[in-house]
């Protein structure tokens, strides 16, 4: 094999169509622009989302997109099932054990633990914010529940 005798495979490359060759080549007269009309003349283009006098769809949509409340507050959630899991009795959950345990990647938001799932270990917890439920079983497992 030599470099003078590569070939692409075929199929690899398909030739341009050349438009406006003469009516043999089968896009001749009109050159695949129809008859007539804005799109058969030169720089008639439309400009994109054009809808034919129509109001377009992006200014029939509303301008303003709702309401971001400022102030609000994006908790990292834990469940009490998991800290049943990681920790043992007596053990004292805050930002830095959970860090540990690697149940949080940092400690950049506050600390909210939910009550889903059961808990049956004494759990010393300190964290920004205790659900209600997640509160209750805490404290019924012989826990303590304090916010930071």
């Amino acid at each position: 094999m030599k470099l003078n005798e590569l070939k692409a495979n075929t199929g690899r490359t398909k030739n341009r169509i050349r438009v406006g060759r003469g009516n043999g080549s089968g896009r001749g007269t009109y050159s695949g622009r129809g008859m007539n009309g804005q799109s058969a003349r030169s720089g008639g283009k439309r400009k994109a989302g054009f809808e034919g006098g129509q109001t377009p769809l992006h200014m029939r949509m509303p301008k303003l997109g709702g309401f971001k409340n400022p102030n609000r507050v994006e908790y990292a959630v834990i469940n009490v099932a998991t800290l049943e899991a990681k920790f043992k009795s007596g053990d004292t959950v805050d930002t830095a054990a959970l860090i540990e345990k690697r149940l949080l990647k940092n400690d950049k938001k506050p600390v909210k633990i939910l009550g889903n799932g059961d808990l049956t270990i004494a759990l010393n917890v300190k964290v920004n914010k205790v659900s209600k439920s997640a509160s209750e079983k805490i404290t019924k497992a012989k826990g303590t529940v304090e916010s930071v």
